[in-house]
């Protein structure tokens, strides 16, 4: 059963915390399945806005998007209503593609309405079938 939680330690990212050094609070996030990491994504909260360093989804479209929103989720939690994605270009296509960024960006602004807007079309579709 996939999972995705918090690591609450860096063992097995040192490359990524040396890549990173002048990040003060790393934080990694795993998607586990049977208890094997498949893939990651690590961010810090910085003030007024997230910042997503890496991520690693194996190629995996699906695990790419519950990643991302379970960092834009905590996010929210927090108060914080922007994110911007400091990767290399291909990762952030990838992020286009699922539209958390819109065409030629970096940032995902006013991520509280995105999150929401979600339950908008849940309540759309449940209006039009009964």
């Amino acid at each position: 059963m996939l999972e995705i939680q918090e690591k609450f330690g860096t063992e097995g990212y040192e490359g990524l915390l040396a890549k990173h050094s002048n990040v003060v609070k790393l934080h990694i996030t795993e998607a586990m399945d049977r208890g094997e990491a498949i893939g990651f994504i690590a961010y810090s909260y910085e003030g007024d806005h997230t910042v997503v360093y890496d991520m690693d989804d194996g190629g995996d479209l699906m695990l790419c998007d519950g990643l991302v929103r379970s960092v834009l989720f905590k996010s929210c939690l927090k108060g914080i209503g922007k994110a911007v994605f400091d990767m290399d270009e291909s990762r952030l296509e990838k992020l286009r593609k699922l539209h958390f960024l819109l065409p030629g960006s970096n940032t995902a602004e006013n991520i509280d309405s995105f999150m929401n807007g979600c339950e908008h079309c849940k309540s759309q579709k449940k209006e039009n079938n009964g």
